[in-house]
């Protein structure tokens, strides 16, 4: 492409079109395509090949041979000592395995690859050229977009010039943008496509501290006024035209080299479940210590693979497919949109995956759609070895004592059932799973682990870079969080508060000493908010956020996330939202899954129209009625929640969504916003109402609001083993 004439550093943003400027595409439907030699096409091994079933029009990615490190140069710990920044992991994998797949993504079916020694040069052109167009050390740099190479290569490029990356949620709305990119004072902004420069835009005027927007996809981009709006390529060009100059290049090695492990690497914005976000400031040392700490305790290598899907504003993915992959060599795959994860995860077969309890919900939902769609020898198949995975298939992957019967059994089983379900998830090369964020149910948990996955739970936070607890193979338990991770210290509080101590815990709160003061001692504690304890077996558990814990009027404890995890277990319930502390009963707003129930409603010649009709249907309310009363039975049976069986319940007649603010963006219940935003719904419970009309305003996906409005039925529940008097203060 043309070089780009860098504009005026402190000129202002334009927004408007300019019809006769007409920019070269990169070809059509493609989303970029780099200079020759910078990616190129794989073809499939036997080994990745897709499920039965799944799309062929894509192919797997092959292993670079001569990529491979020699026994003299496997990756240690004390590489961290020299290597205490991201971009000096860089140069290291450029020149100790150059030919070695570093990343990968996948473009109109083709799973593109670039080794480490041309990531480098492409993170080197870019950041040569965003010093052209004059970005500065200690500047920001706001990152939003889906998982894409260029956007993991900002990140570089901005640190090994002292700038600091600022990643945002890519399903944003812009007024949540303007909030991050203002508190940031970000002066660049690097968007992957059209939807996000247009936010970047609208919000452009009042942001007077950003200067400059550079795109990935520059399709619908060719009439836009590109004063200050550049493509990835052009500020590329501007790099590859002083790398010929020893000055330039050497002046970049050399600012790599000048970095140290005290430097900022990256501002990572909170959820906000309580109120603003927070941007949490994460040094060089914190993300490299707790990203080499992770790989040692699980045996990362170069030779892992892991699949790049969650939010690159979310401290896991930073962690993950950044900081993990530069210090230990991981492949990182990108897939090629959201709508094609499942398909892109079966291709790639990743050997290290990581998922929120809501991913796992979901496919769990999706195996249980199937099964219900399956003939009759096949579901009775699979009904019968999962009665066999549940007696012993966490035995067996934890190593221990079987029967020979049952041995045989579940090698069956996973020739017929346990390896084609894996097979079809994309793990039939998986190692190591994890899941975090928040807690999973126990039969969620145990039923993948069955199967043969390696699945573990960890306990992190943005302001630990993530690593806080983590399971050790053989000691796996669904209702525990594992033990400290490598250097990580923890105590409980008096009140029942977990505080850590660990090499990840964050430099402060930007802009916010009160909060840093608040949340981290002078000695380096830092409270987590989360009410906990240790087992006998040395486990963290977690009860719940310290502050949603609370009693009932009868005195007993009440932990509505416990209540909400149960609940979501169901295939029919997507979220939930469980109320009773300071209350006489326990009762629950309930939101329906949309897939399984929409599938059930196609096989039982159900008709409906939206989502708010198929919610207020009379069947759909049987079946979330026996579901809750399974749970009801359930907690019957334990002295400690039999009191939080839940009495009364709807279905709202909306899903939560986080652009109407009910859900964060990591989809985190915002509990106090629910509370007063349905409050009449709230008190209907509670007083006895049995039918309630309730407006509630939405926000569309292309900013415009809207109102949805209904009525909502309230269903009264049997309770089992309480006693009268507290059924009648139910009724």
């Amino acid at each position: 492409m043309a070089t780009e004439t860098p504009a005026p550093q402190n000129q202002p943003i334009g927004q408007q079109a300019s019809p006769g400027h007409n920019r070269s595409g990169a070809g059509p439907g493609s989303r970029h395509q780099g200079p020759p030699g910078t990616a190129t096409g794989t073809t499939a091994n036997d080994n990745d090949k897709p499920a039965p079933g799944a799309a062929a029009t894509a192919t797997a990615p092959d292993t670079l041979a001569d990529g491979r490190l020699t026994a003299d140069d496997t990756l240690t710990a004390d590489d961290t000592l020299t290597y205490d920044t991201l971009p000096k992991l860089l140069l290291r994998n450029a020149e100790k395995m150059p030919s070695h797949p570093a990343i990968r993504e996948k473009d109109l079916g083709i799973w593109q690859t670039w080794s480490w020694s041309e990531v480098r040069n492409e993170v080197r052109d870019f950041a040569i050229g965003l010093k052209v167009l004059g970005l500065r050390p200690g500047e920001t740099v706001a990152i939003v977009g889906d998982n894409r190479p260029r956007l993991y290569w900002t990140f570089c490029a901005a640190q090994s010039l002292g700038a600091i990356p600022v990643p945002v949620y890519q399903d944003s709305v812009a007024d949540e943008m303007a909030f991050v990119l203002a508190h940031a004072d970000a002066r660049f902004g690097v968007a992957e496509n059209q939807e996000q420069v247009d936010k970047l835009l609208q919000i452009a005027e009042t942001l007077p501290s950003l200067r400059k927007i550079i795109y990935d996809d520059e399709r619908g981009l060719r009439k836009y006024d590109l004063a200050n709006l550049h493509s990835f390529e052009s500020v590329q060009d501007l790099g590859r035209e002083l790398k010929g100059n020893p000055q330039a290049e050497a002046a970049w090695l050399n600012g790599i080299a000048a970095g140290s492990g005290d430097d900022v690497a990256v501002m990572l914005y909170t959820s906000g479940t309580t109120g603003k976000p927070k941007g949490v400031v994460l040094s060089q040392n914190n993300v490299v210590k707790s990203a080499s700490n992770g790989n040692l305790f699980d045996h990362f290598t170069d030779q892992d693979t892991m699949i790049a899907y969650l939010p690159m504003a979310w401290v896991g993915d930073h962690v993950f497919s950044y900081g993990q992959s530069y210090t230990a060599g991981i492949c990182v795959a990108c897939p090629e949109s959201p709508d094609t994860i499942d398909d892109d995860r079966r291709e790639i077969a990743p050997t290290y995956f990581f998922a929120p309890p809501r991913v796992f919900e979901t496919m769990l939902t999706a195996i249980m759609v199937k099964m219900e769609d399956a003939g009759r020898v096949k579901r009775a198949m699979f009904n019968y070895f999962m009665k066999v995975a549940r007696r012993s298939g966490e035995k067996i992957l934890d190593g221990k004592s079987v029967g020979a019967k049952e041995r045989i059994l579940s090698w069956l089983g996973d020739l017929m059932v346990y390896g084609p379900l894996r097979n079809r998830m994309g793990f039939t090369k998986l190692r190591v799973a994890y899941t975090a964020g928040e807690a999973i149910g126990p039969e969620l948990f145990s039923f993948f682990r069955s199967l043969g996955i390696n699945l573990k739970q960890l306990y992190g936070s943005t302001e630990a870079s993530v690593y806080i607890t983590m399971q050790p193979d053989g000691e796996v338990y669904p209702d525990t969080v594992g033990k400290p991770g490598p250097d990580v210290e923890i105590k409980i509080a008096d009140n029942g508060e977990v505080l850590f101590r660990s090499p990840g815990v964050f430099r402060e709160y930007f802009k916010s000493d009160e909060a840093t003061r608040d949340t981290k001692t002078p000695d380096g504690w830092v409270h987590t908010g989360d009410a906990g304890f240790f087992d006998n077996r040395g486990h963290l558990r977690i009860i719940d956020r310290a502050k949603d814990v609370g009693r009932m009027n009868n005195g007993t404890l009440f932990a509505p996330k416990y209540l909400e995890n149960r609940l979501k277990f169901f295939p029919e319930i997507k979220e939930a939202f469980v109320l009773g502390d300071g209350r006489d009963y326990a009762t629950a707003f309930i939101n329906i899954n949309l897939v399984s129930v929409g599938n059930w409603a196609e096989r039982n010649n159900v008709i409906y129209a939206s989502y708010q009709e198929l919610a207020a249907h009379p069947q759909v309310y049987e079946m979330i009625e026996q579901r809750i009363d399974e749970l009801n039975r359930a907690l019957a049976g334990e002295e400690k929640t039999r009191a939080t069986q839940i009495h009364r319940f709807l279905i709202l007649h909306k899903e939560l969504d986080a652009d109407d603010g009910e859900l964060t963006r990591t989809q985190k219940v915002r509990r106090p916003f629910i509370t007063q935003r349905y409050q009449a719904l709230i008190d209907a419970l509670y007083d006895g109402t049995k039918q309630i009309h309730i407006a509630t305003e939405v926000t569309f996906e292309d900013g415009r609001k809207g109102t949805i409005e209904g009525d909502v039925r309230i269903v009264d529940m049997p309770v089992y083993g309480l006693a009268d008097a507290t059924r009648e203060a139910a009724e």
